[in-house]
């Protein structure tokens, strides 16, 4: 017998939808690049806020949002590849997905802060950087890290695609309306999180990402280049 359950927190869905939307954003504007790379620079900040917020609540969120809950042990592995694991949530193998693609993205801000495109967009922090060298291996560091999150992503992608046509499991859809259907036996019920712990986290990602811009660079308006203007030949 089966019940229908919340598996997946408001927080945890916002979050989730909100950084496919800043990635695919960041990748337009850095690939048109121009005028839009001071975009990609704040698009890029909004992107540190959501991975702040979800590493903190990875601690404070409801049951299956905490690390805790699905962080891969060798132990869970190898229940898992034995198939004999059976618990909600992310899967050892899914949450191997996880922790990779916020290590990569973490990687990805990071050098980003500290990159600089040498024409339209300069980081926060990056004069705080001295040697050329470090800001020229941190600039290329930042595209290596993109190449290998585009790897990430298509490996979630057929992930997905994998247990929706094999499995008859629609992954996409419990991360859309949070709730799942589950075996009663598992279904327990969700704790933790709260609107009070929500809002002071959302808080504390946008205070970090206010202190990394020093606040009014941040809500600066984006300088468009000057139209160049045609002398008459008369």
């Amino acid at each position: 017998m089966k019940v229908t359950i919340r598996i997946w927190d408001f927080p945890t869905r916002l979050f989730h939808w909100s950084l496919v939307l800043a990635v695919v954003a960041a990748y337009i504007t850095a690939t048109l690049g121009g005028n839009l790379m001071g975009w990609h620079g704040r698009i890029g900040s909004f992107i540190l806020g959501l991975l702040v917020f979800r590493l903190i609540w990875g601690f404070v969120g409801s049951t299956y949002a905490r690390f805790g809950s699905f962080f891969p042990t060798l132990p869970r592995l190898a229940a898992y590849l034995k198939g004999r694991w059976h618990h909600l949530g992310h899967n050892p193998l899914g949450a191997l997905a996880v922790f990779a693609l916020l290590a990569d993205l973490s990687l990805l801000v990071g050098t980003g802060l500290c990159s600089s495109d040498d024409i339209a967009f300069e980081g926060p922090l990056f004069k705080l950087v001295n040697e050329e060298s470090l800001k020229d291996q941190l600039s290329g560091l930042h595209a290596q890290a993109f190449n290998f999150l585009l790897v990430l992503l298509a490996l979630h992608i057929a992930s997905i695609g994998f247990y929706r046509v094999i499995k008859k499991t629609n992954l996409i859809l419990p991360m859309l309306t949070g709730k799942q259907e589950v075996p009663k036996a598992l279904a327990t019920p969700v704790t933790g999180g709260g609107p009070v712990r929500f809002f002071t986290t959302v808080i504390i990602a946008g205070a970090v990402v206010w202190g990394v811009w020093g606040g009014v660079e941040l809500i600066k308006p984006v300088e468009s280049a000057p139209v160049p203007v045609t002398t008459p030949s008369f």
